[in-house]
């Protein structure tokens, strides 16, 4: 681990750091065969002479792949090229079995994009080189086998699973940053359908570039990129370990290597994997398999009509349209499914701000408290509106609601039907409240006078107190209209 610096030594620097995103488009088949596109299948049974390489065997590319790459570069804001190339990248590893990957190299799908990320002082756009698409590589198996200390075994499912990389400029400042730019990008790659983004299957990978120099100075320091970095929560640490290594290696007076590290979650610290002082020569060159990739004006406009309503402006809309608070709405639209159904509720409901409120708090409250995801619950969106609408027509009290949300959790059944079993008996006998009433005011006569001095805040205390005395019983919205009534008399 780096020797802990001080804040004065850290401030003297200034990271840059770049990511590269790989993400595994979601099509029913490969990128340049028909072998299918599946996670979890026996090692090796999706393979075919394509993907393998054999001899006489040529690639056709998977139209759907297309449009999921320019729905990606549309949904970021690139500039999606007319006309692009696909070249073959050159290099040996045992789980690439032509001897080369088919890639983009210098005319890309799609260039200048951008993605905006919160920071303590607003709004950042972070720029977006370029996406381009290319086909994945199979996999190495080092564990898990009797002879893992000897022998690697190889599973080349994944060869030819459409891809694309995303990458960025090298904009972003701080490991939260980071964060940030690769929870934005995932939101928006999962609200356009094209990736499941499973970091756990490795449908979304991320290497980062992180290097250091002296706040002011113009010149990139020397870059390390980190490598087998499996969460974002990961990929923060990592960059913020690989600041703290290379500024203690420069204060040192030593010298950062170009290299690529591997990221040890176990450890929280990265190692050394290969140095890369010698730029790789990929011996890029174009594709003879493929022709080039033209995308036409009517398959571009096709894609736009394609385009889901994004993250940012549904959050915007439905905080204009719901009354929500900016929180709430992220928490809302946090996902597309989950956004849907919210809104699908909210527009059979009196009250939508009141179904957020209550599907965010009392019912995502007892979630978290449970351990448990949203679709585990046993409360149904029209069990939350029902149980809005009952609280606005003041049928029942808030306190009344949360018991029978108990119920609900406790017995796992929805709303309406422990309503329906349950029905709490209400007191709406106006006498009988104004009775109540009478006695809360003639035991609390200096908050009676605080109230007619002209602390109107003070009804809140006698609706409490009736409230109390009615076990929970009386009508909410009658009882705060006599309790103003008396006090007002």
């Amino acid at each position: 681990m780096p020797v802990a610096l001080e804040p004065n030594v850290l401030s003297k620097y200034e990271p840059v750091i770049g990511l590269e995103v790989h993400v595994q488009l979601l099509t029913a088949t490969k990128a340049f065969c028909g072998c299918a596109n599946h996670f979890g299948s026996a090692p090796n049974t999706n393979i075919c002479p394509v993907c393998l390489g054999l001899p006489g065997a040529l690639p056709v590319l998977n139209a759907k792949a297309v449009e999921f790459a320019t729905l990606a570069a549309l949904a970021i804001n690139c500039e999606v090229r007319e006309r692009s190339i696909f070249a073959r990248k050159n290099y040996f590893y045992p789980d690439l079995p032509k001897g080369y990957q088919i890639s983009q190299f210098d005319k890309p799908i799609a260039e200048h994009g951008f993605i905006e990320v919160p920071t303590p002082h607003g709004l950042k756009r972070i720029g977006i080189t370029r996406l381009h698409m290319e086909e994945d590589a199979g996999k190495s198996l080092h564990d898990g086998f009797a002879d893992s200390a000897t022998r690697t075994y190889l599973d080349l499912n994944r060869c030819g699973t459409p891809l694309v990389e995303i990458v960025s400029e090298p904009d972003i400042r701080t490991p939260d940053e980071a964060f940030e730019y690769l929870t934005r990008l995932k939101e928006i790659l999962l609200y356009t359908e094209v990736s499941d983004c499973n970091m756990e299957e490795g449908s979304l990978r991320c290497d980062a570039n992180v290097s250091v120099r002296l706040k002011g100075a113009e010149k990139f320091g020397t870059k390390v990129e980190v490598k087998n970095v499996n969460s974002f929560r990961f990929v923060r640490a990592a960059i913020e370990y690989e600041i703290e290594r290379q500024i203690e290696v420069i204060e040192s007076g030593g010298r950062v290597m170009q290299e690529s590290r591997l990221w040890n979650a176990g450890e929280g610290r990265t190692y050394s994997m290969r140095s890369k002082e010698q730029a790789h020569d990929y011996r890029y060159f174009p594709e003879p398999d493929l022709p080039p990739l033209i995308v036409s004006a009517e398959f571009l406009a096709e894609a736009k009509s394609k385009l889901p309503e994004l993250p940012e402006a549904r959050r915007a809309r439905m905080i204009a349209e719901y009354e929500l608070a900016p929180k709430d709405a992220a928490t809302l639209t946090s996902s597309r499914e989950f956004a849907d159904r919210f809104e699908a509720a909210a527009r059979t409901a009196r009250n939508p701000r009141r179904v957020a409120n209550l599907l965010l708090s009392e019912v995502g409250g007892r979630l978290n408290a449970l351990g448990l995801e949203q679709e585990q619950s046993p409360v149904s969106m029209a069990g939350i509106v029902l149980a809005a609408d009952l609280l606005d027509e003041g049928k029942i009290s808030s306190k009344q609601l949360k018991q029978l949300l108990d119920v609900c959790f406790e017995k796992r059944e929805d709303f309406p039907a422990v309503y329906e079993r349950e029905k709490p008996e209400q007191i709406t006998d106006a006498s009988a409240l104004e009775a109540l009433i009478d006695e809360v005011i003639a035991a609390n006569p200096r908050q009676v006078e605080q109230y007619r001095a002209g602390k109107k805040t003070m009804a809140g205390f006698f609706v409490g107190q009736v409230m109390r005395a009615s076990k929970g019983q009386a009508s909410p919205a009658l009882l705060n209209e006599l309790v103003t009534k008396k006090l007002d008399g």
